[in-house]
């Protein structure tokens, strides 16, 4: 398996993703396929040395940069790294593209050169969000901020099938966050939705439990999780923000006196494996679900074990098949 690694997409670029796509080679058995400015990706895998069999490099010389209008930009910089590596997707070439660049130019590259999966109305990304029962799929977290009801019941549709194939989830519990669990809350788009989804579930064909209020998303009570990007990223953003929040102010009294310092030195393992659960580095990236390929799209401030955890999402959807999946569940979809 090949996967297309954008090696100029996190914040600290190359360093992290091109440390990452090489510990993903050496820990999960994949090839990777490093695009971007050749010389200075071969300095960076210079530093690292010692580098095992299966890393590959393609050359592009632009760069999508965050301020640029993401369509204009995937249009006018076609020797991007991004736009080169979604090519090498679409080629044949990766079996998957991994960025932790500029979301809306990944987007937006994704659709132009990969295009929907007929059916589609449009792609979602999907995130998983850390419980202490394990993630739930947030869809969508930024793709669409404004969506019909028949979009949702899709993006409802497409993050179950990715739950059932990832996650090995036979039956996932899918939801509408709303604000109130009634099914007359939310705005139009989620009502309509919910009656369509409800209509779904009376069908036997999906195990939707209603609307869901923000505090339940940590409660872990759905598997799947459905809004509008606007909301959906909203949501992941602000428990991100908390979780870091949490970290901080645990350190901080930890360290305020001796006392504390000893507590928390006894208190240490379960600090940490709190944090890890918590920790964004841990689930890699977020899928985009609904175009013609395994595309993963995760932090710009990403480190090498996010890089390194996103390539291992990759490879996971493409050992499922997620793509023939979808083709196959969303084609009856109005």
């Amino acid at each position: 398996m090949k996967i297309a690694i954008d090696a100029i997409g996190s914040d600290a670029r190359p360093v992290p993703d091109v440390q990452g796509a090489v510990d993903a080679v050496r820990e999960y058995g994949v090839e990777v396929l490093l695009v971007g400015p050749e010389a200075l990706i071969r300095r960076e895998l210079d530093k690292i040395g010692n580098l095992p069999d299966g890393i590959h490099i393609c050359n592009a010389t632009q760069e999508i940069m965050m301020g640029e209008h993401p369509a204009n930009a995937v249009r006018e910089k076609k020797d991007s790294s991004i736009v080169v590596a979604v090519q090498q997707v679409k080629k044949g070439n990766a079996d998957a593209f991994v960025s932790m660049g500029h979301t809306g130019a990944n987007l937006a590259a994704a659709v132009l050169h990969l295009q929907r999966i007929q059916g589609v109305h449009r792609p979602a990304l999907g995130a998983m969000f850390p419980t202490p029962k394990g993630p739930a799929l947030l869809i969508d977290v930024g793709a669409n901020t404004d969506c019909k009801p028949e979009w949702l019941e899709q993006f409802a549709i497409m993050g179950e099938l990715y739950v059932r194939a990832v996650l090995g989830i036979d039956r996932p519990r899918v939801a509408l966050l709303a604000n109130g669990e009634e099914e007359i809350k939310g705005n139009q788009a989620v009502q309509q939705a919910h009656a369509r989804l409800q209509a779904r579930a009376a069908k036997g064909g999906m195990n939707f439990v209603g609307n869901i209020e923000g505090k339940d998303v940590p409660a872990h009570l759905a598997d799947v999780i459905v809004a509008d990007g606007f909301v959906g990223n909203i949501a992941l953003k602000t428990a991100e923000g908390i979780a870091k929040m949490l970290n901080e102010l645990l350190r901080s009294e930890i360290q305020s006196n001796p006392i504390s310092m000893l507590g928390g030195a006894l208190a240490m393992p379960a600090f940490n494996k709190v944090k890890k659960i918590l920790d964004y580095t841990e689930y890699g990236g977020a899928p985009l679900l609904g175009v013609n390929g395994v595309v993963i799209i995760g932090h710009g401030r990403s480190n090498a074990v996010a890089v390194k955890n996103a390539i291992r999402v990759a490879k996971r959807a493409v050992e499922t098949n997620i793509l023939e999946t979808i083709r196959s569940g969303v084609t009856a979809v109005d």
